[in-house]
C-alpha cells in the first residue's frame, strides 16, 4: 500500500453521497498537541476512513488508525514504546440542535462555516484519547523495584468483633 497524504479537511456529506473510502497517512510532525504529551517514534499515522450514510439518512465517518509512540513510565520514569489504536465511528452536525438529534451511538463532531470537517484534528484527538491515564510498562518490563507489592494488602492480626459483648449481653 502507498502511503498517500490525506486530505486536511473534507466535506463529509459529499463524500458519503460517494460512498468515499480514504486510506493514507498523516504526518505525526503536524500533530502539534499528540507531541506534547508523548514522543513519534514513527513518521506517519496510517489512516482509513470511510464515509457513508446510515438507514437514517444521516452521514457517518467510520474509520480506524495507528501510531507508534513513546509514552514515559510513571513507575520507574523510562520511556517504552506503545502502538496507539483508534477506532471511531463520527456523524457531523451544523449546530447544537442538529447535534441533540444524533443518535447516541454516533459521536458527534461538528462541521465548520465551510460544511467540512478537520479530519487530521479528528484523528490526533482520538489518539490523545486513547494514550493510558497513568502510562507503564509490563510489570515483567518495568525497572522498578522488584520487591513492591502491587494491589496487595498486608495480613493483619484478627481484630476482636466490637458486638461480642452484645451476645454476652443476650
Amino acid at each position: 500500500m502507498q502511503n498517500l497524504k490525506l486530505p486536511i479537511t473534507i466535506s463529509p456529506t459529499r463524500s458519503a453521497q460517494r460512498r468515499l473510502v480514504c486510506e493514507g497517512v498523516f504526518k505525526v510532525s503536524e500533530m502539534t498537541r499528540l507531541l506534547a504529551v508523548c514522543e513519534s517514534r514513527s513518521e506517519h499515522v496510517q489512516v482509513s476512513v470511510k464515509f457513508d450514510v446510515d438507514e437514517r439518512g444521516l452521514t457517518v465517518i467510520r474509520g480506524t488508525g495507528s501510531a507508534l509512540v513513546a509514552l514515559t513510565c510513571q513507575r520507574c520514569n523510562e520511556a517504552f514504546e506503545q502502538e496507539l489504536k483508534i477506532d471511531f465511528t463520527f456523524s457531523p452536525a451544523k449546530n447544537d440542535e442538529a447535534a441533540e438529534k444524533i443518535p447516541s451511538y454516533y459521536d458527534v463532531i461538528e462541521l465548520d462555516e465551510n460544511g467540512e470537517v478537520n479530519l487530521r484534528e479528528l484523528v490526533e484527538e482520538e489518539l490523545i484519547l486513547t494514550i493510558p491515564l497513568i502510562p507503564r510498562h509490563e510489570l515483567e518490563d518495568c525497572s522498578a523495584e522488584a520487591d513492591s507489592v502491587w494491589g496487595e494488602l498486608p495480613e493483619e492480626l484478627e481484630k476482636p468483633n466490637p458486638f461480642d459483648v452484645l451476645k454476652q449481653l443476650k
